[in-house]
């Protein structure tokens, strides 16, 4: 037999072609190598699992969780962009107290704001007795040039003449204060009120002088005491002062 390969007849080219015949362990390396080069084509051509992702175009917020914004832009959790702003006028904030503060401001002016000491006249007037009760009224006129205004309870002590005090300061009745204003020449007063001693049994003393303190003052006026003993201590040996109201309680 010969052992030349034979030839196969092509009608299209002169001459003939020799074949062979693989074996099969050449068949199934040739297989192997063309899945091998079958992969990495593959593989260049879309891209390995570890490619970023393509960026596109677009304006869509953050995802879900995602709260940071740009550099210098103010999101839209920032008080500065979600907090309404304050108007004048809304009675709301800080206005509340502008307006509070502007009211305040009208009526002191209105008044010419608080009497003091050196603008006031004390004087005591005439007893009103009544039911086995004294009433001196303690009287404070401006004797400034301008209006002012007092409010609420004086300060009032008896005193000998060495200016020792005669029993405890008085009590102040109840009452609810109100805004007196004064202007030059008017007058103001308290009512001073006392058991009658010879009735309620006190311990008595006859003042040289009452010291009276304005509202709100620290400076006192001394005005003589004309009006005899008055209780110091023992049964009701109370003095009472009442509210300052308009008028000289005549």
């Amino acid at each position: 037999m010969s052992t030349f390969p034979r030839t196969v007849a092509n009608p299209d080219r002169s001459g003939s072609v020799p074949t062979h015949h693989a074996s099969p362990a050449a068949r199934r390396a040739a297989l192997l190598a063309g899945v091998a080069l079958l992969s990495l084509l593959t593989a260049c051509g879309n891209g390995t699992p570890n490619s970023s992702p393509k960026t596109l175009p677009g304006t869509a917020g953050p995802a879900s969780g995602d709260t940071s914004t740009k550099a210098g832009s103010t999101g839209p959790s920032s008080p500065a962009a979600s907090a309404p702003s304050k108007k004048k006028g809304t009675g709301t904030g800080t206005d509340t107290g502008t307006a509070s503060a502007a009211a305040s401001s009208g009526s002191a002016a209105a008044g010419g704001g608080r009497c003091h000491t050196s603008e006031l006249r004390a004087s005591v007037g005439r007893n009103d007795p009544g039911a086995g009760q004294e009433n001196f009224p303690v009287v404070l006129t401006n004797s400034s040039g301008r209006t002012c205004t007092v409010r609420g309870y004086p300060g009032a002590a008896f005193v000998d003449a060495s200016g020792k005090q005669l029993g405890p300061d008085p009590l102040r009745s109840s009452g609810s204060p109100t805004t007196v204003v004064l202007a030059p020449g008017h007058s103001a007063w308290s009512g001073l009120t006392f058991s009658n001693p010879g009735i309620s049994g006190a311990h008595t003393a006859t003042p040289a002088s009452l010291i009276v303190t304005p509202p709100d003052e620290r400076d006192s006026l001394t005005v003589t005491w004309t009006g005899g003993t008055v209780p110091v201590s023992g049964n009701s040996s109370s003095v009472f002062l009442t509210v300052v109201r308009p008028g000289s309680g005549a």
